[in-house]
């Protein structure tokens, strides 16, 4: 977790690498062999390694990535995002729940088994990713080119997360991803807001009309007909779903919402179905004149960029097709257009049934000494649709450090050590179960 390995652009790349040799280092002295370091062509580097000594038994890829996040707003943690620091029983620091717990968890059940008994009951490949967290660009053609090395029956990927502090999550269903940039222009350079204010139109209100012109009343997506594919929920869904639904008042408290803001989404629908199964809009960062320093001018242009997570079943290249028409009919005043596509990934969702699905929850039963509840998540994990079809929809079996209050992505992020120790133990189960 001291190694700021952030993935994204305008970071320093030799950090990246640095985790990939740590992470090879650990998953080495856990007993893995073949351990190497690959880089897809301008990419940052993956880690994998393998056990494969177990004969006929199936063959499980673990899988977690060691790139993480941006650390945000350095002055809003409590302490140092890359200096871990535990307080009340969590561990605190970027990368903590989001994945590197993941990697470490791996290379701990792999040690247990070959330490204690000298050998693993399954055949065990491990992979380490260095870009999930900038939408793994490269996967499918690393995918491609490593699909000997990487073969499994069955994939586990410790990237999600519980359903609570003390119960253990399997999560069955991710929303997909849509990102894009939006350019409004009027001017080639800003104008006096006095001598031009009421002839000439203000890019930055005309952004906001544009963006409000996306959701309607409820802050649902209202561009025309992009939710038409989205996959409808299953009654076995809405069971499961209705069994779960939290009160309102409790989740927002959980969430955080200030008094008197009120939760988004048709309130006729179940919160859980809001957070797992429609798609949002949310916008992420917006570009004028910033406030210091600003005068009394209309700006020349101004940019949003936009994150929509879209529901199960969404293609993304419609998706964008429903955006552009949208952004180009509803864009007001005239003002040039301009869009970029940014991410572009799919949701994935899978029935939770199944050899590999009752051996996952005997082991999260076993490690946790409690059920795991059958769950979605609001999140992308771009890697599991392409690594399943790579393999022919192999299941995979999502599970992970992170907890509610793990705050992934957000400033202090940490780890809830006791359920970190009840995943490890879940895994060790786990390859047994498999085997």
């Amino acid at each position: 977790m001291r190694i700021p390995s952030v993935s994204a652009d305008g970071f320093d790349r030799a950090r990246v690498v640095e985790s990939a040799e740590a992470t090879a280092d650990l998953l080495e002295r856990s007993g893995l062999e073949h351990v190497r370091l690959v880089r897809p062509p301008g990419g940052h580097p993956n880690v994998i390694g393998e056990w494969c000594h177990a004969g006929s038994a199936p063959t499980v890829l673990l899988y977690a990535h060691h790139d993480v996040q941006p650390p945000g707003s350095v002055g809003r943690w409590h302490s140092d995002p890359f200096e871990p620091c535990v307080r009340d029983g969590r561990l605190y620091g970027r990368g903590s729940a989001d994945d590197k717990a993941g990697a470490v968890a791996h290379a701990a059940a792999i040690s247990a088994w070959l330490d204690t008994a000298g050998t693993i009951p399954c055949n065990v490949r491990v992979l380490i990713e260095g870009e999930e967290e900038i939408g793994s660009p490269n996967l499918a053609a690393f995918l491609g080119a490593h699909l000997d090395e990487l073969a499994a029956d069955v994939l586990v990927l410790a990237d999600a997360g519980n359903w609570a502090v003390g119960t253990a999550g399997l999560t069955y269903s991710l929303r997909g991803l849509l990102g894009f940039d939006v350019s409004l222009r009027a001017l080639d350079g800003p104008l006096h807001s006095g001598m031009a204010g009421g002839v000439v139109p203000d890019p930055a209100l005309g952004l906001a009309r544009l963006l409000d012109s996306m959701v309607d009343e409820d802050g649902d997506v209202a561009i025309d007909g992009f939710a038409d594919d989205a996959r409808p929920v299953t009654a076995a869904e809405s069971a499961r779903i209705a069994a779960l639904d939290p009160a309102p008042a409790a989740l927002a408290t959980m969430l955080g919402l200030r008094a008197g803001v009120h939760m988004t989404g048709d309130p006729g629908i179940p919160i859980l179905e809001r957070l797992w199964m429609r798609p949002t809009l949310t916008v992420i960062g917006i570009d004028t004149h910033p406030v210091a320093g600003s005068s009394n001018q209309i700006v020349a242009d101004a940019r949003a960029r936009v994150s929509m997570r879209l529901a199960p079943g969404q293609d993304p290249r419609r998706c964008w097709e429903r955006v552009q028409d949208h952004v180009r009919t509803h864009a007001p005043w005239g003002l040039e257009v301009e869009l970029t596509l940014g991410e572009s990934v799919p949701g994935w969702v899978c029935e939770p049934e199944g050899p590999a699905f009752d051996a996952a929850q005997r082991a999260l039963t076993a490690g946790f000494g409690t059920e795991p509840v059958l769950m979605g998540v609001g999140g992308t994990i771009p890697f599991v649709g392409p690594f399943a079809d790579a393999f022919g929809g192999i299941p995979a079996l999502l599970l992970g450090p992170a907890d509610p209050a793990s705050r992934i992505h957000g400033e202090d992020e940490s780890l809830h050590l006791d359920d970190w120790t009840s995943l490890i133990a879940s895994e060790v189960h786990l390859l047994e179960e498999l085997a």
